[in-house]
C-alpha cells in the first residue's frame, strides 16, 4: 500500500471544522485504500449486504465503537444514509466519520438532509506530481500516459482492457445505480467524445450531432458527468469585453490516461505532453485547500490564458502551462493584462526546478513548478 500523507493531512485538517467529512472521487482513484490507511479506525464496507444490518440501529452501533473514527466505504448503498450520519455528528460528536462515495454528497436522492454545518468535502484526485517519487514512478510522461488511477500508474505494463472495463463499472455503478441512465450507448460516447476533446471548448449542439443525444439529455449527462467528477467544466473568465469569450465553457477530463486512451495514444510526443500537463496543473489547484474558483481566458483573436484564478479586489492571478519553459509566449498574458492588469503571472513547467522571475515586455513573470504552485497559493 503506497503512503498517501497529502491526502490524510487533509482529512484530519477537514475533521478540524466538522465531524463528517465526505471523500469522493472516481471509481479506484484510491479512496478504500487511503480511508484503510487512518490508524484506530472502525470500517464498515456499506457495499455489503451486512453492513445495512449491522447499522439498522445507528445509536447502538456509534455507542459500541471504542476507534476514534468511523469509516462508512460507499455509504450511499444504504437505504437511509443521511439520517444515519446526522445521528453521528448531533449524538456522537466525539467520533470522527468518514464517508465515502464516488459522486458529491448531493447525488442521489437517498441524501434528504444536506448536513449543512456538520461536513465538509474532500476530492480525492488521481496521483498528483507531487506524489509520483512514492508511486516509484520516475518518467512524468508515463504518469501522462497511463494516468493516476493507482490501479494503471502500478501496473507492470499498460493495459487498455483496462480503460474499457472502467468505463463499463463506472455507467453500471456510479450512472445507472444513482442516477437511472437509460442510454448507456448515447451516455458512454459522449463520455469519449469529451475526453477526445479534453482541454478543448464544448458545445451542446455539437456534442448531440456526436453522440446522438438530444441537446437536453446532453446538458442534463453533463451535469451526471460533473457531480460524478468524470469531468470539470471550466467557465470563461470575463468582465463583458466585446473580444472576450462569454459563455462557451472549457471541458477537461478526470484523468490523463483516459484522455491518451481515447484519443488512442500508445506513446505521446511534445505537443500532447504539453495538453496532458495542463491536466496536472489543474489538479494541483483543485487540490488546495479550499479549492479556488478556476476559469480560463480566450478572446476571438484566440489568444488565451490557461487558468485565471480570481483573488480580492478584482485582480487575479494568470496561469500557463508550458511543457517546456523555453516554449511560452507571452501574447496572451499581454493581451490579458491590457483588461486586467492585477495580480500575479506564473507559468508552470515540469522543467522549472527552482522559481524564478524574469521580464516579458512590462511583465513580471514568474515561472514555476507543481510543488511552489501549490505553495504560492499558501498551502504546504
Amino acid at each position: 500500500m503506497v503512503d498517501r500523507p497529502f491526502w490524510r493531512n487533509r482529512l484530519q485538517q477537514a475533521w478540524t471544522r466538522a465531524p463528517i467529512v465526505w471523500l469522493s472521487g472516481v471509481r479506484r482513484v484510491g479512496k478504500t485504500t487511503l480511508a484503510k490507511s487512518l490508524a484506530q479506525a472502525r470500517y464498515v464496507n456499506c457495499d455489503l449486504p451486512s453492513a445495512a444490518e449491522r447499522l439498522r440501529e445507528p445509536e447502538f452501533f456509534f455507542a459500541s465503537v471504542r476507534e476514534p473514527i468511523v469509516i462508512l466505504d460507499e455509504v450511499h448503498q444504504l437505504p437511509d444514509p443521511s439520517r444515519l450520519l446526522k445521528i453521528a455528528a448531533d449524538a456522537f460528536s466525539h467520533l470522527k466519520i468518514l464517508a465515502t462515495g464516488s459522486s458529491t454528497l448531493a447525488a442521489t436522492q437517498k441524501f434528504r438532509d444536506s448536513l449543512s454545518g456538520r461536513k465538509r468535502e474532500v476530492l480525492l484526485l488521481p496521483v498528483l506530481g507531487e506524489e509520483l517519487s512514492a508511486f516509484g514512478v520516475t518518467d512524468l510522461t508515463e504518469r501522462l500516459l497511463r494516468g493516476g488511477l493507482p490501479q494503471a500508474l502500478l501496473a507492470p505494463e499498460r493495459d487498455a482492457e483496462f480503460h474499457a472495463e472502467w468505463l463499463d463499472s463506472f455507467f453500471a455503478r456510479d450512472i445507472q445505480e444513482l442516477f437511472r441512465v437509460e442510454k448507456r450507448t448515447g451516455f458512454l460516447l459522449l463520455l469519449e467524445t469529451l475526453l477526445r476533446q479534453s482541454g478543448g471548448l464544448i458545445e451542446a449542439t455539437s456534442l448531440a450531432k456526436a453522440s446522438g443525444l438530444s441537446r437536453p439529455t446532453i446538458l442534463n449527462y453533463l451535469n451526471v458527468l460533473q457531480v460524478t467528477h468524470a469531468i470539470t467544466v471550466l467557465r470563461p473568465y470575463h468582465g463583458g469585453g466585446r473580444r472576450e469569450l462569454l459563455k462557451q465553457p472549457k471541458v477537461y477530463g478526470f484523468d490523463t490516461g483516459f484522455v491518451a486512451y481515447a484519443r488512442g495514444w500508445n506513446e505521446l510526443r511534445t505537443e500532447d505532453c504539453g495538453l496532458l500537463w495542463e491536466h496536472l496543473v489543474l489538479d494541483t489547484l483543485k487540490s488546495l485547500s479550499p479549492p479556488p474558483p478556476v476559469h480560463f481566458w480566450r478572446d476571438k483573436q484566440q489568444r488565451e490564458v490557461d487558468f485565471v484564478v480570481p483573488r480580492a479586489r478584482g485582480a487575479c492571478d494568470a496561469i500557463e502551462c508550458k511543457w517546456r519553459a523555453t516554449a511560452f509566449d507571452p501574447k496572451g498574458l499581454v493581451a490579458f493584462r491590457s483588461d486586467y492588469p492585477q495580480g500575479r503571472n506564473l507559468v508552470v513547467t515540469p522543467d522549472t526546478r527552482e522559481a524564478y522571475t524574469r521580464k516579458a515586455g512590462t511583465l513580471e513573470v514568474r515561472f514555476t513548478n507543481l510543488m511552489e504552485l501549490r505553495t504560492s497559493f499558501g498551502v504546504r
